[in-house]
C-alpha cells in the first residue's frame, strides 16, 4: 500500500507518496516533483520557474498575460487528472491518489464558468474562502434583476455606471452578464483581459477601451456603462470618473454579503457574488465528495473545520508545520 504525507510547506502544500512529490500552488516550481497551478490569479502564480508545471493552456496563456512565462508547461500527466472547478476561465482542481484538491472552486454556474461533477475521494483538501455561516450568496438571477434595475433608475437621470470586479474572472462575468447595454466602455485592462478570453473562445462582447474612449471625447456623452477592475474610492481613475463625469460605481464581491468587512463595498452600490462556494455550498461539496478527511485551506480555515467536525466529519486546518501521515 502506497503511503502518503500531506503538509502545507513555505512552498505551498506538498504531498508525498511513496517517493513522489507533488507540489499544490507552488511559490517556486520544485525540480524534483509534479507542479500544480490551478489558475492564473496572482496570489497562485508561482514567483519564478523551477520544475514541470502542470496546469491548463488556458492558465498557461493568462499567465503569460500577467508577466509570468511558464518554462516546462505541461497540461496532461499520467493518473492526474484536472477538472473544471468554475473559479474562473482555465482553474481547475487536481484528483491524484484518491486526493482532490479543490484549488479556488466555485459550483455556481455563471455564464460561461461552470464546475464538473464533485469527484468522490478519500482525502480532500478544499478551499474555504467564505467558510463561516454568514456568507450565503444570493441567486445570480437575483443579482442580474437588481443590478439591470438599478443601471436603468440611473440611465434615465442620465448618469454613468462603472460595474467594478477583479480584472481577471469577475470583470468577463460582468462583462457577459450586462454587456447588452450601450454604450459599452472597458478599462484598458478590462478590455486586454477580454480579448484575450476572446481569443480562447469566450463569447464575450465587444466595446471600446478607455484611453480610446477618452480620446474621441465620447465620455462627455452621458449615459454610458464601463466595466472597470475593483478599485477604491481614493484611486486617481475613479476619482476622475466621478468628478469629471459624474459617474456611479456597483461593485461586485462575495464580500459585500458581510458588514465586518468594509473592503467590500468600497463603491456606492454593493453586491454579494463571488467566484468561490458560499458556505452552504463549500458543504455540499465536502459531502458529495465523501471524503474520509477533510483538510482546509485558505480562508476561515478554522471555523469552517469545526463546523465539519460538529457533523461528524473528520477534518483539520491544513497549515505550516502540520503533517498527517497515513497508509
Amino acid at each position: 500500500m502506497l503511503s502518503q504525507k500531506i503538509r502545507m510547506t513555505k512552498n505551498g502544500i506538498l504531498c508525498e507518496i511513496d517517493d513522489n512529490k507533488i507540489f499544490l500552488d507552488p511559490k517556486i516550481p520544485d525540480q524534483t516533483g509534479v507542479n500544480f497551478v490551478s489558475h492564473a490569479h496572482m496570489d497562485h502564480l508561482p514567483s519564478k520557474n523551477g520544475g514541470t508545471i502542470l496546469a491548463s493552456i488556458e492558465t498557461n496563456h493568462i499567465a503569460n498575460l500577467r508577466g509570468f512565462k511558464m518554462q516546462n508547461h505541461v497540461e496532461e500527466i499520467d493518473n492526474f487528472s484536472l477538472m473544471d472547478n468554475g473559479h474562473i476561465l482555465g482553474s481547475k482542481g487536481l484528483i491524484f491518489n484518491d486526493v482532490f484538491y479543490t484549488g479556488d472552486i466555485c459550483t455556481r454556474n455563471r455564464g460561461f464558468l461552470s464546475c464538473e461533477k464533485i469527484p468522490k475521494c478519500k482525502t480532500l483538501i478544499t478551499e474555504c474562502t467564505f467558510g463561516l455561516p454568514e456568507f450565503v450568496f444570493p441567486k445570480l438571477e437575483e443579482i442580474v434583476k437588481q443590478v439591470n434595475e438599478l443601471i436603468s433608475e440611473l440611465y434615465s437621470k442620465g448618469i454613468p455606471v462603472i460595474l467594478m470586479g477583479y480584472q481577471l474572472g469577475k470583470a468577463q462575468t460582468i462583462t457577459q452578464l450586462f454587456g447588452h447595454w450601450s454604450p459599452l466602455y472597458f478599462h484598458d485592462s478590462v478590455k486586454q483581459m477580454n480579448e484575450l478570453h476572446q481569443e480562447l473562445g469566450v463569447p464575450l462582447v465587444e466595446g471600446m477601451g478607455l484611453s480610446e474612449a477618452k480620446k474621441q471625447g465620447l465620455l462627455e456623452k452621458k449615459p454610458w456603462i464601463m466595466v472597470a477592475p475593483m478599485m477604491s474610492e481614493r484611486n486617481k481613475f475613479v476619482q476622475e470618473m466621478k468628478s469629471k463625469y459624474g459617474a456611479v460605481t456597483i461593485g461586485f464581491s462575495g464580500w459585500a454579503q458581510s458588514n465586518k468587512f468594509s473592503f467590500g463595498r468600497r463603491t456606492d452600490y454593493s453586491f454579494a457574488m463571488s467566484d468561490h462556494c458560499d458556505f452552504n455550498e463549500l458543504v455540499d461539496l465536502v459531502i458529495q465528495s465523501g471524503a474520509e478527511q477533510v483538510y482546509t485551506v485558505h480562508g476561515f480555515v478554522e471555523e469552517f473545520a469545526t463546523h465539519l467536525r460538529k457533523m461528524g466529519i473528520q477534518a483539520q486546518v491544513l497549515r505550516e508545520n502540520s503533517l498527517d501521515d497515513f497508509i
